[in-house]
């Protein structure tokens, strides 16, 4: 059986997603950017159609970052906790309540995010040429 990751190898793990998550707040910004400028350019019904589409995905998907960073920020102070503490780590109930539903959700969402990053890509490249 593997050994289980340290309790600081776990906080660290968590903030590495949260820089992650942090880099997609920034890419979105972005393509809002590209939205604006291609508003400016283009008058057409269907890229005011799809850029009002892809307006109300960037908000939702910042919404549910804004969201899982939260709960990431929660468990990684109660790992930097744990990790001062000088009592047992119980892995499975850590697993249980926190780290198998947030990494659901994490997927999730990268799954979410990576569907509207290709159709952006695909919408973008169409219209600003």
């Amino acid at each position: 059986m593997p050994a289980a990751r340290s309790v600081m190898s776990l906080h660290l793990k968590y903030r590495l997603v949260i820089a992650e998550l942090n880099f997609d707040i920034n890419v979105l910004r972005i393509f809002g950017d590209y939205l604006t400028e291609l508003r400016a350019k283009r008058k057409e019904a269907e890229v005011k159609s799809k850029s009002d589409y892809f307006e109300k995905e960037f908000y939702a998907l910042r919404a549910e970052i804004d969201d899982i960073r939260h709960e990431m920020q929660l468990v990684k102070m109660k790992l930097g906790a744990f990790s001062r503490e000088t009592q047992p780590f119980d892995y499975k109930i850590f697993n249980k309540e926190y780290r198998f539903p947030l990494r659901k959700r994490l997927l999730d969402y990268k799954k979410r995010f990576k569907k509207i990053y290709k159709e952006f890509e695909e919408f973008e490249g169409q219209w600003l040429t």
